[in-house]
Protein backbone atom coordinates (compact mmCIF):
# COMPACT_ATOMS: atom_id res chain seq x y z
CA UNK A 1 0.00 0.00 0.00
CA UNK A 2 1.36 3.19 -1.12
CA UNK A 3 2.09 5.82 1.18
CA UNK A 4 -0.90 8.34 -0.52
CA UNK A 5 -3.35 5.49 -0.01
CA UNK A 6 -2.25 5.07 4.05
CA UNK A 7 -3.07 9.31 3.96
CA UNK A 8 -6.04 8.65 1.96
CA UNK A 9 -7.60 5.88 4.14
CA UNK A 10 -6.52 7.88 7.39
CA UNK A 11 -8.18 10.89 6.69
CA UNK A 12 -11.27 8.96 5.84
CA UNK A 13 -11.56 6.86 8.80
CA UNK A 14 -10.75 10.11 11.01
CA UNK A 15 -13.89 11.46 8.76
CA UNK A 16 -16.01 8.70 9.96
CA UNK A 17 -14.75 8.68 13.84
CA UNK A 18 -15.93 12.07 13.78
CA UNK A 19 -19.56 11.85 12.31
CA UNK A 20 -20.38 9.35 14.23
CA UNK A 21 -19.59 10.92 17.55
CA UNK A 22 -21.25 14.15 16.21
CA UNK A 23 -24.28 11.80 15.54
CA UNK A 24 -23.85 10.24 18.83
CA UNK A 25 -22.70 12.51 21.01
CA UNK A 26 -20.46 12.81 23.66
CA UNK A 27 -20.76 10.47 27.49
CA UNK A 28 -21.34 6.58 25.34
CA UNK A 29 -19.27 4.12 26.27
CA UNK A 30 -15.89 3.46 23.89
CA UNK A 31 -17.74 0.31 22.90
CA UNK A 32 -20.58 1.78 21.59
CA UNK A 33 -18.70 4.19 19.10
CA UNK A 34 -16.50 1.33 18.38
CA UNK A 35 -19.66 -1.06 17.15
CA UNK A 36 -20.97 2.75 15.45
CA UNK A 37 -18.03 3.15 13.73
CA UNK A 38 -17.43 -0.63 12.56
CA UNK A 39 -20.64 0.06 10.66
CA UNK A 40 -19.98 3.44 9.40
CA UNK A 41 -16.73 1.47 8.00
CA UNK A 42 -18.50 -1.31 6.76
CA UNK A 43 -21.36 0.75 5.02
CA UNK A 44 -18.87 3.35 3.33
CA UNK A 45 -15.30 1.89 2.39
CA UNK A 46 -16.86 -0.94 0.87
CA UNK A 47 -18.26 1.23 -1.72
CA UNK A 48 -14.51 2.68 -2.64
Amino acid sequence: MTKKKITQLSYEITGFAIKVHKTLGPGLLESVYEECLKIELVRNLNKS
